[in-house]
């Protein structure tokens, strides 16, 4: 197996629902996206998937989020826009459109800040 990562980014507001304190009240990041893939085998060329593969769909998706406020988009509708849920979220649609007999979307890692994250992985 093979493990590859990729690094993205995207800025977005939010407001933390269900939550007692100052981030229930609206505030924004800039996130840092981790992406891993885990693929089986290479292929011709050696690779397991093309990095700007794996960057060109993780950044088309990051755009529905870039600059936007987050509790007002569909996929937040019924889940807090937290960081482990927007882990979640970018795990399950990443999975829709990668995912073949050879690539998995392994993790999908958030950061809030240089010092906090939330990854999901199944």
């Amino acid at each position: 197996m093979y493990r590859l990562k990729i690094h993205s980014y995207f800025a977005a507001a939010h407001c933390l629902t269900h939550y007692q304190g100052d981030c229930e009240n609206l505030h924004g990041h800039n996130w840092k996206v981790e992406v891993a893939v885990t693929a089986r085998e290479l292929d011709k060329a050696g690779l397991g998937i093309d990095f700007k593969t794996l960057k060109a769909e993780t950044n088309g998706l990051l755009k529905t989020l870039d600059h936007k406020y987050l509790n007002e988009l569909p996929p937040f509708a019924e889940h807090s826009p937290s960081s482990e849920n927007i882990a979640r979220y970018l795990f399950l649609e990443l999975g829709n459109k990668l995912n073949n007999e050879n690539i998995t979307v392994d993790m999908v890692t958030v950061w809030e800040s240089d010092f906090a994250s939330a990854s999901y992985y199944e």
